[in-house]
């Protein structure tokens, strides 16, 4: 089911709609076929104009098997499409799905308008003549699937078909196969006209110029940190350890070695983030990637970068947790882990992703930071972004603004901690004559670098680390409202929730009321000029895929104003609907 997605994505793309999308799927790698915990689904939301989610409630589902249509069926919208591959639907298959009774015959499709067709047999039908078992001919399945729902949606298949050229290039029964099933399933929905009609969906006409493609947050994320690494005249080091969702970062960077990129997979999150910390210290850019349970076991490595002061990237694909959690759905309750995680008075910066499109602009301005203020930077995004996409205008590269890093130069009265104005420590390449220092986890002088147990000593540093960290404030912007500065309603909000929520103020918006949606990209330090947005609203809600943590250090630094937490924490994402539908009985509790 992701590949058939995937497939329909690309083709949508390159018809020139916007779009984004949804991939769930089971955490087990092989789920017991036909149950409820291996459904895997993947939900696409396209139009002829700017979309933030992948949609609220599907027009239509397509169900391969009982298990896929009882765990979907709520989600649809009333009177939406459900297509039923009735093949599947078998004493056997029910029982799979924990299904005493058929919701096919049951009444529980009450108020849908149902479309039943035996795929399979269809499938086998139009195949019959290739000599290929039974088995290899039900593979093909999705794609008759997926013929059917390009005609539907006015899709071409010629973009699926070349797909299969080149993927089956060297098993050619394998092209015919699903190509034929392909434009069956596609003939199939031309000649009975199963849906009563066909939909068009026109390309985006007002969209900014340039060149366009479609990109996964995780490949976002890859290509940011690189191109972050080329802004900051360093070359990319990437020590890491594989972790759902995070591996992508992984696997994608490790085929961009003619940018100068070395990827390192280790053993274990500790000895990621440690070579990672080894090859800042050499001069590189050091870079690791991990989801939750890898960055608890990276803790003390990150406190090592923050004493050391050498620039570090950690980025945090957020999953559902504690522990292992929920390894592929999705969670944002790794904020407190991120701020506050460390033994000691240990502040490093962190910024969050907003979208798979965002995530290259947050991996380079995370490098940033991480360069010019001599510091480890976390870099949120979670499992949402990271298997989502979304059309992503390609960057020049020449227009984005560089922050070289330069390295000490002159030997004389060196000493590493000899600052700018950031509060920013020299950088020195080992090995270079007369640039002999010291670093590492033993607290340091202040002028020497040697190692030292002075109480104020020890104080100095503390302070001045901190000092450091904080007055990122000064390079980054107060977040833009989208709406006005004043009103009734302000909804705050950070990481993936960005696009349920913008939908859901703009729909408010649109019937007059005054609610205003902020997002934030930087949530440590926070940026300035919070305070007085705040002010200018009555009531203040924060929606988060966890317990309230964002709500929680908001009350904790502006004390004077009332923040209101709402949570989510099923392992699937806001809709905006439902986030709409919370703001409504908040303002009618104001009235």
């Amino acid at each position: 089911m992701q590949l058939t997605g995937t497939q329909f994505t690309d083709t949508t793309a390159k018809v020139g709609n916007d779009l984004a999308t949804f991939p769930d799927f089971p955490a087990e790698i092989r789920a017991p076929a036909g149950s409820r915990a291996g459904v895997s689904g993947f939900q696409i939301h396209f139009s002829s104009h700017d979309i933030y989610t992948p949609g609220d409630a599907p027009s239509v589902l397509v169900a391969m098997n009982p298990a896929a249509l009882i765990t979907n069926y709520e989600d649809l919208q009333p009177g939406g499409i459900i297509l039923v591959n009735t093949g599947a639907f078998t004493a056997a298959d029910l029982k799979k799905a924990e299904l005493d009774v058929n919701p096919l015959t049951d009444g529980t499709l009450k108020g849908f308008r149902v479309i039943e067709e035996d795929i399979n047999q269809r499938t086998t039908e139009a195949l019959a003549d290739l000599g290929l078992g039974k088995k290899d001919v039900l593979r093909c399945k999705n794609f008759y699937t997926l013929g059917m729902v390009y005609w539907l949606y006015s899709r071409p298949m010629e973009p699926t078909l070349e797909w299969l050229q080149k993927k089956f290039a060297k098993k050619p029964e394998l092209i015919e196969a699903n190509s034929r099933a392909l434009k069956a399933g596609y003939n199939h929905g031309e000649l009975l006209r199963l849906f009563q009609g066909r939909y068009e969906v026109p390309k985006v006409e007002d969209a900014p110029k340039g060149h366009y493609r479609n990109i996964m947050g995780n490949e976002a994320v890859a290509i940011g940190l690189v191109a972050g690494a080329k802004l900051a005249n360093l070359k990319p080091f990437l020590g890491s350890y594989p972790i759902t969702p995070a591996t992508d970062i992984l696997q994608h960077m490790a085929l961009l070695k003619n940018y100068d990129v070395i990827t390192c997979q280790m053993e274990d999150e500790i000895a990621g983030i440690c070579t990672a910390i080894g090859a800042s210290f050499a001069g590189r850019l050091g870079m690791t990637t991990t989801s939750g349970p890898g960055l608890a076991l990276k803790t003390e490595a990150a406190g090592l970068a923050a004493i050391t002061e050498l620039p570090l990237v950690i980025v945090n694909v957020q999953r559902g947790g504690p522990s292992t959690g929920l390894p592929t759905k999705v969670e944002q309750s790794d904020l407190l882990q991120s701020m506050f995680g460390r033994n000691g008075d240990c502040p490093i910066p962190v910024v969050a992703c907003a979208t798979p499109s965002d995530a290259f602009d947050c991996a380079v301005e995370a490098c940033r930071i991480a360069t010019e203020y001599m510091t480890p930077v976390i870099l949120l995004s979670d499992n949402y972004i990271a298997n989502g996409t979304e059309p992503w205008k390609l960057p020049v590269m020449d227009e984005l603004k560089p922050f070289p890093m330069t390295f000490a130069t002159d030997p004389e009265g060196f000493s590493p901690y000899t600052r700018d104005e950031k509060l920013a420590r020299n950088w020195a390449k080992p090995g270079t004559p007369g640039f002999e220092h010291r670093i590492g986890g033993l607290e340091k002088d202040a002028v020497t670098g040697n190692v030292s147990y002075v109480p104020e000593n020890h104080q100095v540093m503390t302070e001045t680390r901190e000092a450091k960290v904080m007055g990122i404030r000064e390079s980054i912007p107060t977040p833009p409202l989208n709406g006005e500065a004043t009103g009734d309603l302000l909804v705050v909000a950070w990481g993936s929730t960005f696009g349920a929520t913008r939908a859901a103020v703009e729909r408010l918006q649109k019937e007059g009321v005054k609610a205003t949606h902020l997002h934030m990209r930087h949530l440590w330090p926070l940026p300035h000029g919070l305070l007085e947005i705040f002010k200018g609203f009555k009531r203040i809600i924060v929606p988060e895929m966890n317990r309230g943590q964002l709500a929680w250090v908001l009350q904790s630094r502006y004390p004077e104003v009332r923040f209101e937490s709402y949570d989510k924490v099923k392992g699937k994402p806001f809709q905006a609907r439902e986030l709409k539908a919370h703001f409504e009985t908040i303002l009618e509790e104001m009235s």
